[in-house]
C-alpha cells in the first residue's frame, strides 16, 4: 500500500476535514503509542499503519 492510498482510506472513513486531525492526534497502541503521522515519519509501512487505524476505528472486515 502506498501513502496516497492510506490517506484515501482515512478520508473515506473520517472525512476530508477530520482525517488529518485524527492522524496527528490519535495515539494508536498498535503503532507502539504513535499517531499515524508519527508512524509515517518513522518509516512504518503504510499497510501496518492502516491495520492499526482499521482496528482503532472498528471498521468492517471488508475495509481491511
Amino acid at each position: 500500500m502506498r501513502e496516497a492510498e492510506l490517506w484515501q482510506r482515512l478520508v473515506a472513513h473520517l472525512g476530508s476535514g477530520y482525517a488529518r486531525v485524527w492522524a496527528e492526534q490519535v495515539v494508536l497502541s498498535d503503532l507502539a503509542g504513535r499517531t499515524v503521522a508519527e508512524a509515517l515519519s518513522a518509516g512504518v509501512p503504510c499497510k501496518t499503519i492502516w491495520r492499526a487505524a482499521w482496528t482503532q476505528l472498528e471498521l468492517p472486515a471488508s475495509d481491511r
